[in-house]
């Protein structure tokens, strides 16, 4: 069955998100790390950051992810879409320092890595219309570039599987991929 293993996936990372929470275990760390670094880096290149500025939104937001395990609720999201949110959230900081001249106050960061024990109301009700902007952004999607945006992030498949399991080149599923995301910025920019 077709997302059988996909869902299973997203169990094993959102357990070794569990397990950073409940215990540091570095083993899942590494394995997660592994796993969505080089992902969230690609995201981040594809959306616009160069080379070093995706690798430190990668490295940024897989630390993030250590320190917040705690916040993570598999029942609200899976591993993937968590993590990929606390990237964009860190691209966004990161645009909106640099348009504000650069550095920020110390007590800043900490306070941005410092651990709640509940996300507050609003962090949930934005989390909800944020999912909530982004279904509507995809149903906006033409069907082919809907299917490798599925394949890609939902059931993070890898562009070469795509390619092969859809029998179609593999830079036309990067091409679809870029274009889908250059969609779905537009769609969402235009929202704000």
């Amino acid at each position: 069955m077709p997302g059988e293993g996909s869902a299973r996936s997203r169990d094993v990372w959102s357990a070794r998100i569990v397990a950073i929470a409940a215990r540091q275990d570095r083993q899942a760390f590494a394995e997660l790390f592994d796993h969505f670094a080089p992902r969230v880096k690609a995201f981040m290149r594809r959306n616009g950051a160069t080379d070093s500025q995706a690798e430190e939104i990668a490295q940024e937001a897989m630390l993030a992810v250590w320190r917040k395990a705690p916040l993570f609720d598999p029942s609200a999201a899976s591993a993937a879409t968590w993590i990929f949110t606390v990237a964009r959230n860190l691209r966004i900081d990161a645009i909106r320092r640099e348009k504000r001249g650069g550095a920020i106050r110390v007590e800043a960061v900490e306070a941005e890595y410092e651990v709640d024990d509940q996300p507050g109301a609003d962090v949930r009700m934005a989390s909800a219309q944020d999912d909530a902007r982004v279904r509507e952004a995809l149903k906006a999607l033409p069907g082919e570039q809907l299917e490798v945006i599925r394949l890609s992030f939902f059931e993070e498949k890898a562009h070469s599987e795509i390619a092969e399991s859809l029998r179609i080149p593999l830079g036309t599923v990067k091409s679809r991929v870029r274009l889908a995301m250059k969609r779905m910025r537009a769609i969402l920019e235009k929202d704000q």
